[in-house]
Parts: C-alpha cells; structure tokens; sequence
C-alpha cells in the first residue's frame, strides 16, 4: 500500500548506520546500528555488516530516537474536513516525527460520546501514526452538563478537555476533575477567562496599541490557570494546562507544583519561539488563542522549559482553510499549523540557550509520555519500529512544499529553521525523505 508519493510500507531490510541512538525510555546514548525488517527491529550492535538486499540508512552525525508525541492537536474530523482530515493530519504529524498523536474533540459533532471516540480509533487504524482521541468535558462542548467521562474512556479517551472553550463554571470544572480523577487521566481545561478576553485579538500591550486591535490580557490566561489549579488542590485531582502563554501563568503553575499539586503544563512552538512582533503587518495566519505574548513572555517561558516547570511541547496544530484565514482580524479564525515546522522551530530557539539536544528530544518524547501515560515502542530488538532519524544542526528553510497538511495557515513560511526530522518510521512505514544507497 502506498500512503502517499514519500510514505511507503516497509518491505524487507533497512539498515540504519553509524546513527547515534538516544532512547530516552531505556536510557540509551550510544553509536549503533540497527536492523529493520518489515517494520520491526531484529537486530542492534555495533557493526551490523550491508547486504545487498539491505536499504542503507548512513546516518553519521545524526541521532536516532522515539518517534515524537504531540498532547495537543485538532484534526478536524468530523466535520471540518475541508480544513483537515484524518488521513491529513497524519500525513502532516508523520512528517514532522510524531508517531503518537492527541487529538482534541472540537469537531462537529463534538467527540463527547464513545461512539466518536471510536469511529476516531477505527479510523486511524491504517494511518502511519498512532491517534488517541481527547473527550470533551461536557457535552457539546457547552459548558453546561459533563459528557459520557467513564464511556468514553472505556473506548479509549486519554483525557477530557473542551479545548477553544474555557469551562467557565466552576463547579462543572471540579466535578469534571473529581470524574477524572476516578480513571486516571487529566482534564485540559483550555485556559482563558472568556470575560478577561473580552473579544481581544491579538495580546494586550504595545503593539496592540500600535495596531490599533482590541487586546487579550495576559491576566485573561493567569487568572483562569489560578482557579483551575485551586480546585484541583482542593480535591486531590490533576490538570494539565495547555499552550501556556505568559510568565504570570509560568509563576502560578511554579507556585502550585511547590505545593504539590498534580499540574502539569505545555508549551507550543509558537508561544516559545515567536513574540507578537509577528502581527506587526496584520498577519492573521499569527493569530491564536491565546495569543503570542512579549519577548519578556517568551523568555520566561523558555526558561520555564529549561526548569522543568514546563513539561513539554505540544504544538495545538490547528488547520484553517485558506479563505477563513484571508478574512481581517476581526473575522479570522484562531489558530496555526505546527506539525511539520515544531522540531526545527523549538530546537533552533532552545539551541541557543545551550539546551542539550537530548533534553530538547525529551520535551517531545519521555516528558509527554509521563502525562498522558502513553507508552511507546522502544528502540529494541523484537520491537516495532517507532524511530526519528534526526539532524540536530541542519539549517533549513521552511516553505509550502515542506506542509504536508491540508490548510497552509502559519506565520513562518520563508523562516530559517535548525535541526530536521530526516526520516521517521513507524507502524511499518517509512518516510521518503533522506536519500539512501540499496
């Protein structure tokens, strides 16, 4: 079966040499070779000799590691497949070095049910990445009455969350956490005070005087954070906290972990690497919620990461059809692509921070895993195949042939990126995109 022109089945042998291995789950870093056959790993050691029916992998200063995994993303499907789909997004994640992706439940109909959570999995059955749907918190995403939590997770639900719409009511809130807290997973309570916001565009300060745009504070964020952690101490439950986007928020979550709440909290490439300079020329392709904040928001968010008060990457992919997006502040819709773009974005701005590039390939693969309790194949004889082949200093320049998704909405065409996902294989399937000798 072929997926597309550049992901293929793998059939037969492919030797991956001279690669450095970083599998962060064994606790591995060390120059080896590995053996493929038919998608999964038999053999590991030093010096595995080609053949001629072997297809190699000449890795040299490059890392192997685990596939990536992405907490927070938007698929579309049902629903919005003309912005994207199923088989879109997956192709879009495939590309970037996800092989495990959350998918939130703002879809029409909503995935409030297990029905949906469902059709999702049976869907993604034959995709080249593993999904794992979010469930809403209420039903419709309305605010108003708790969703099917125990059913949905039975069908497979990783977590709760009405993500674009904040759950205003405290009380649903904590009954939603009380209601988690029994199955084990997280609730993601997206994190705005819908009355703070007050219909703001872009972020509040500066250049949203300049521009002349209603601002979003970033007390609309902090606030609402601050409530949600309050309750989750109250009642012994966990959150995570999604696309934080403000050093006040970066504060709060500091403050609660030090008391011991169970918080944990992500960071999108967007809100780490850019400020909201980006809007400067009205681009409403830079236009998210919540919105990309000041340079003095952005340092303290990297430093964040670099603490640990932050946990992880997740990039909120968020697809738009090119028409909506071409609408003026006011009307566009909010959100970004992020998938193909996230490595190379967050390791081009973490690298100059001296970061390590494994605690960097942590923030994508160990530390997602830990929250959401995904557990993936390990780089391991008699495993599947699930591997990144990475070039951690390749400089490149992110263009519209490099999108593999559905809609083109980013801000960062034209960009220089650093380090780039080269080749990603999993679930049998491989992606085309490093030349090899057979």
């Amino acid at each position: 079966m072929n997926y597309d022109n550049d992901i293929n089945e793998i059939k037969g042998f492919i030797l991956i040499k001279y690669g450095r291995i970083y599998d962060p789950f064994l606790k591995i870093d060390k120059v080896q070779d590995i053996l493929i056959k038919d998608g999964i790993i038999i053999k590991i050691n030093s010096n595995i000799p080609e053949k001629s029916n072997y297809k190699v992998l000449k890795c040299k200063n490059e890392i192997i590691t685990n596939g990536f995994i992405d907490l927070h993303s938007h698929f579309r499907e049902p629903g919005f497949e003309f912005k994207e789909t199923i088989s879109t997004g997956s192709r879009s994640a495939f590309y970037g070095g996800y092989t495990r992706v959350c998918v939130m439940p703002n879809t029409n109909p909503v995935i409030d049910n297990p029905e949906l959570i469902k059709y999702l999995k049976d869907k993604s059955e034959k995709m080249p990445i593993y999904l794992y749907p979010i469930g809403a918190i209420t039903k419709g995403q309305k605010g108003k009455e708790l969703a099917e939590i125990g059913l949905m997770v039975d069908a497979g639900a990783v977590a709760i969350s009405d993500d674009g719409v904040p759950v205003n009511n405290s009380q649903i809130l904590r009954m939603a956490i009380e209601y988690a807290k029994k199955f084990n997973i997280p609730v993601i309570n997206h994190a705005e005070d819908s009355f703070l916001v007050n219909h703001g565009l872009i972020n509040e300060g500066q250049n949203s005087l300049k521009l002349g745009l209603t601002g979003n504070p970033d007390i609309s964020e902090s606030t609402m954070i601050f409530r949600d952690l309050s309750i989750a101490e109250y009642i012994s439950g966990s959150l995570h906290i999604p696309h934080v986007s403000s050093s006040k928020s970066v504060e709060i979550i500091k403050h609660f972990k030090e008391k011991g709440v169970k918080v944990t909290s992500e960071v999108t490439p967007h809100h780490l690497c850019l400020t909201d300079d980006i809007l400067k020329n009205y681009d409403t392709n830079a236009k998210v919620a919540p919105p990309i904040r000041s340079k003095v928001d952005k340092n303290a968010l990297i430093s964040a990461v670099k603490a640990g008060i932050i946990d992880c990457i997740a990039t909120d992919h968020a697809p738009h059809a090119i028409e909506d997006k071409e609408k003026d502040m006011h009307h566009a819709p909010c959100g970004m692509i992020g998938l193909e773009s996230a490595f190379g974005l967050v390791n081009k701005t973490l690298k100059k921070t001296k970061m390590s590039t494994k605690s960097i390939i942590d923030l994508f693969t160990i530390n997602p895993s830990k929250i959401l309790n995904i557990k993936p194949d390990t780089i391991k004889e008699g495993n599947i195949a699930e591997i990144n082949i990475i070039n951690p200093d390749c400089r490149w320049v992110f263009e519209k042939h490099n999108i593999k998704s559905k809609s083109m909405n980013t801000p960062i065409l034209g960009m220089e990126l650093v380090g780039k996902v080269v080749v990603t294989i999993n679930k049998g399937f491989i992606s085309n995109c490093k030349s090899s000798k057979s």
